[in-house]
């Protein structure tokens, strides 16, 4: 059995302790130090206490006599010797000791010391350590903060702990071809400087988020085996005006150092933003002079010497122009998301570090799995890993990927989500509505699965659908099919229960958004021709839609969506009522089974016995 050994206490529990102690040292033994301080008296004020037998200890020295009271605490006196031979004879006579250390004399500059100077140094040196434990929380240099203004932080990878490869990144293959350049360069500088060619100073790398834009840079730096240089943009950004730019002028001093290295700037959107002027007062802001600098950088470093910069960010439509001009940073590299065959290859590369059963069909995953970026993927693997130990099994089979897939695109089954029968009913029939549609059209993805389980996404059911191969262009009739298929849905309820639902909310979304793309977007109408009445932004990031166009014109592309959704809601109508029959028995048996396959679909609907 695995020893469990316990939770190391925090730093701030010693320091709580070391606290303690020194406020009961403060307690306890400085009044005691600073109580027996002696005090002189005369020398017959000693007589006197001596014959009331107040006296304790006597010590009797060359020129003073040192004596203690008999109380509890005794207190010491100090009194001039004087010439009393009976002396002895009076200490003997009240019993009191003598000849007896009472008090050595202590060094001033000791005792000034130990009352005054190590309390002091003791609470400063308490507080430089429970500072610097607070910069660390917070993220801060060690030691003093206002040590570290103007350095960069970045993260440096030594060559030998990256262990990032080329073979480590799947899908990407453009983009690694375009930097395997830069790696053969680092390599074999020569043969470039000797026909005279230099290289690119910087490359750009975009694309969605989770497509591997870091770990392809960091696969560059394994590839060449060179120190990298990793930083975020937001780390420049800085409350005190200035401190952005003294980071960058402290990374390319450090890249220089290290030089022949690569320097990784993520998320360069942060500091490399257009410079518009509106900033107020008619001054520069911190990102403004962090982004001069970076310029000024650039423009400065000598190419030849083997720093390359890196940077990756989804907003290239955001970034300042002088940053895009050639000498800076020269390529755009695009890393998009990966294809079939990529999603296939980024799939088996993570299904090697879990274990598998030796059959699994990684193209039917990718399929299912249209549109996902790398993170997705990987991530697809990981849930079916998971799935596999909460089942009891070793190794990852089939169905957890499968399951896996619409975990990451719906959610998990919600499993105290309760539906009552006539709910579970509406839902069944909702969803053999936009099967059924979907079936009876050519120019349609097949159906690969229904079910009315509820997921964490908050829908109560849904259809998947999936290409046979890769599918990069729609035709005007496969965007107004899908739309049919998206009011499949409610067109069931509606001539089912003679009544319509909220379950609906998302397809109603789906028909409009792409009805909208289809005529201001993509040209497919025959009044408003090839316009484009709407513009897309931040493509990488979801690719929200601005009208284009006039308030007039924008009015009447309204209402030409209203009248195409109209259209495909009426064709969908016909098609259902055509097959009301297959309807009821698809719907009873997906009501009874909750989950069915595309196969027992299609075997129902086209009568083939099982």
């Amino acid at each position: 059995m695995k020893e469990v050994k316990p939770p190391k206490k925090p730093l701030i529990f010693y320091y709580l302790i070391v606290l303690a102690i020194l406020l009961a040292l403060n307690l306890f033994l400085m009044p005691t130090l600073m109580n027996r301080s002696i005090e002189d008296v005369g020398y017959s004020k000693f007589l006197s206490m001596l014959s009331q037998g107040e006296v304790g200890q006597v010590q009797v020295k060359e020129d003073v006599i040192l004596f203690t009271d008999s109380a509890e605490r005794p207190h010491i006196y100090k009194t001039g010797k004087m010439e009393d031979p009976d002396l002895v004879n009076r200490l003997e006579s009240a019993g009191v000791e003598y000849e007896k250390a009472i008090v050595e004399q202590g060094n001033p500059i000791l005792e000034f010391l130990l009352s005054w100077i190590l309390p002091f140094a003791v609470i400063i040196l308490l507080g430089q350590l429970l500072s610097r434990m607070m910069m660390k929380k917070m993220g801060g240099g060690v030691g003093n903060p206002a040590m570290s203004f103007g350095k960069s932080n970045a993260k440096v990878y030594v060559p030998s702990t990256t262990g990032i490869k080329f073979a480590d990144v799947a899908g990407e293959d453009e983009a690694k071809e375009v930097l395997t350049e830069i790696v053969d360069f680092l390599h074999n500088p020569k043969k470039y400087t000797e026909i005279g060619a230099k290289m690119p100073k910087g490359a750009l790398l975009v694309g969605p988020p989770g497509t591997g834009k870091t770990l392809l840079a960091k696969a560059v730096a394994g590839e060449a085996n060179v120190p990298f240089f990793s930083i975020s943009g937001s780390e420049f950004v800085e409350m005190f005006v200035g401190m952005g730019a003294a980071k960058v002028r402290d990374l390319f001093q450090q890249a220089n150092e290290k030089a022949p290295c690569i320097v990784f700037i993520d998320e360069i959107d942060t500091i490399g933003k257009k410079r518009d002027g509106a900033n107020g007062m008619g001054g520069n802001d911190e990102r403004e002079q962090t982004l001069n600098q970076l310029l000024t950088e650039m423009d400065g470093f000598d190419g030849t010497k083997g720093v390359v910069i890196l940077a990756a960010t989804n907003r290239p439509e955001s970034l300042d122009p002088a940053l895009l001009r050639p000498g800076r940073f020269d390529r755009r590299v695009p890393v998009e998301l990966p294809d079939l065959a990529g999603r296939e290859a980024i799939l088996r590369v993570h299904a090697a570090k879990v274990k598998h059963v030796p059959n699994l069909d990684f193209n039917a995953i990718a399929r299912a799995a249209a549109g996902a970026s790398g993170a997705e993927l990987a991530n697809i693997v990981n849930e079916a890993a998971l799935r596999a130990v909460r089942q009891g099994r070793s190794q990852v089979q089939q169905s957890d990927m499968e399951e896996s897939v619409e975990v990451v695109i719906a959610g998990y089954q919600k499993k105290n989500k309760i539906l009552s029968d006539k709910e579970k009913l509406i839902v069944s029939y909702h969803e053999i509505g936009h099967a059924l549609v979907a079936a009876l059209q050519t120019h349609s993805a097949p159906v690969h699965k229904i079910t009315i389980i509820p997921r964490t996404s908050g829908a109560l059911g849904y259809t998947m659908q999936v290409e046979e191969g890769e599918h990069n262009l729609m035709s005007k009739t496969e965007i107004e099919n899908k739309i049919a298929t998206f009011t499949g849905g409610r067109v069931a309820e509606e001539l089912v229960f003679h009544s319509i639902t909220t379950g609906a909310s998302n397809d109603i979304e789906q028909a409009t958004r792409l009805a909208r793309a289809m005529l201001a977007q993509f040209g497919m109408s025959e009044e408003f021709g090839m316009v484009a009445l709407q513009t897309q932004n931040n493509v990488y990031l979801g690719g929200d839609a601005s009208l284009a166009c006039s308030p007039e014109m924008a009015a009447k592309l309204d209402q030409k969506v209203i009248d195409l959704v109209k259209q495909q809601y009426a064709r969908a109508e016909k098609l259902i009522s055509e097959n009301m029959g297959k309807l009821h028995e698809l719907a009873k048996y997906l009501y009874e089974k909750e989950t069915i396959t595309g196969e027992e679909f299609m075997t129902i609907l086209e009568d083939k016995a099982e």
